[in-house]
């Protein structure tokens, strides 16, 4: 019996990428309707993922999920984090703004953090996972793949940016796909009732 997620997101690609990593949950993933407007209003990630889940449940009468992410640059002082998103109106602004305020500081330590939340149709959250990856901040963007804050974000471990990593190898490696490896044996023993 196929059971229904609705993700707490308007954007088809975090659809896609959700459906990559719960393709054999037993889950079918729908987007939130579109007239559903969530504002983030909470000051962390945990905050915010929790919120969207709980609203998005409550509104559809179905179970939930939701995920709030952003980078923290320890330098800013954990910034953009929640407002990464927001931290200019394209990527090619908010990388350009992230360089700009860094300068030509040496400490350029960062990461990247996941918090994906479950909420049950009558809005209470069941689960709640977190994946972080650590990385530093380049001093010129580097790889066409991905988006956001991808060419300027380098993996030591695998001395490559997010940019240029394959969608496998970064599904692997990334915030999203630590806080989705977490969650997967929870969803999997989950109860599911219509309550």
């Amino acid at each position: 019996m196929t059971k229904l997620l609705v993700v707490a997101t308007g954007n088809p690609g975090k659809l896609l990428e959700m459906q990559a990593y719960l393709a054999n949950s037993g889950w079918e993933l729908r987007l939130k309707p579109e007239e559903l407007e969530i504002e983030e209003t909470g000051d962390t990630f945990v905050a915010n993922a929790c919120l969207k889940a709980s609203q998005v449940a409550k509104a559809t009468g179905n179970w939930a999920i939701a995920d709030d992410s952003g980078l923290q640059v320890d330098a800013l002082n954990g910034a953009p984090g929640v407002y990464s998103a927001r931290y200019g109106n394209s990527d090619a602004f908010r990388i350009a703004r992230l360089l700009r305020e860094l300068g030509e500081q040496s400490q350029r330590q960062a990461q990247f953090v996941c918090v994906v939340a479950i909420a049950r149709p009558d809005g209470a959250i069941v689960l709640q996972s977190e994946g972080i990856c650590q990385g530093e901040i380049l001093y010129a963007p580097r790889g066409n793949y991905g988006f956001g804050y991808d060419p300027i974000f380098y993996v030591p471990e695998k001395q490559m940016t997010f940019a240029e990593m394959t969608p496998e190898l970064k599904r692997a490696v990334s915030h999203r796909g630590k806080a989705f490896a977490n969650l997967l044996p929870k969803l999997a023993s989950l109860e599911i009732t219509d309550s």
